[in-house]
């Protein structure tokens, strides 16, 4: 995790500190167990704390949910920023996003597990503006990671003009597909009975034919998507790997 705790005075990082162990202490449960398995009392007698002193960083469990989530989401964010670094052309860093993407839910399967829990609908709608406001700007972070990269396209020439659709609109199209295919593959153990035997090389093939009709430049065979993507797996999956060990 990035220090960011420098310029607090003394209370305010014990404070910090006393957070971060509790958000220690309740992931575990959260994404082992579920939501009702975590409590205040089990957080509180697991720290050997006061129920009170949980209550004073946490008024209840819901907003520890979303911190959690908030964490999590910080770290896909990182992922996505690693992702389009570099001197690239703008249709191999789209690529590499969406490797972080699938890096993200087979390496980092707690914290995906956690965004799902944020958006259950009891849990958000119990906790604070405040930190409804905090995951807002973080998932508006990584949208304009991957729509600036959309409008880099479309002023290099890589990409041509988007018919009835904005940046925004096609990030969204590309995200409905990566993250709903990425929950379905968690979630669904009968999908090779379905005759879906490599759910991951299947996203690959059908996200390849989506840039390609857009006409998003260089416009490849589908072999030849599949082995690039192989290349940059290569090199990205330990560049991410570093990145998710910075966020420990």
């Amino acid at each position: 995790m990035v220090d960011s705790s420098k310029n607090l005075t003394r209370k305010q990082r014990e404070l910090e500190r006393r957070t971060r162990e509790i958000l220690k202490v309740a992931k575990p449960i959260l994404v082992r167990e579920g939501f009702h398995a975590l409590t205040m009392d089990r957080v509180a007698s697991l720290m050997e704390y006061a129920k009170g002193t949980i209550y004073n960083h946490f008024p209840h469990k819901e907003e520890i949910v979303l911190a959690l989530a908030n964490d999590a989401m910080r770290l896909r964010k990182r992922l996505f920023e690693e992702a389009v670094s570099g001197d690239r052309s703008t249709r191999s860093k789209l690529m590499t996003v969406g490797l972080a993407c699938e890096y993200y839910t087979q390496h980092c399967s707690e914290e995906f597990l956690l965004e799902q829990w944020m958006r259950n609908a009891n849990i958000w709608d119990k906790s604070s503006p405040e930190r409804q406001q905090h995951i807002r700007e973080c998932e508006a972070s990584c949208m304009q990671i991957v729509a600036g990269l959309v409008r880099a396209a479309l002023e290099s020439g890589d990409l041509p003009p988007l018919q009835r659709l904005n940046p925004e609109e096609m990030v969204f199209g590309l995200w409905a597909i990566t993250f709903g295919s990425q929950i379905l593959t968690a979630s669904s153990p009968s999908l090779p009975a379905l005759g879906i035997a490599n759910p991951t090389q299947s996203i690959r093939v059908h996200c390849c034919t989506l840039l390609n009709g857009y006409g998003w430049k260089p416009l490849q065979q589908i072999e030849d998507y599949l082995r690039d993507v192989d290349i940059l797996a290569k090199d990205f999956f330990v560049r991410f790997e570093q990145t998710r060990r910075g966020f420990e």
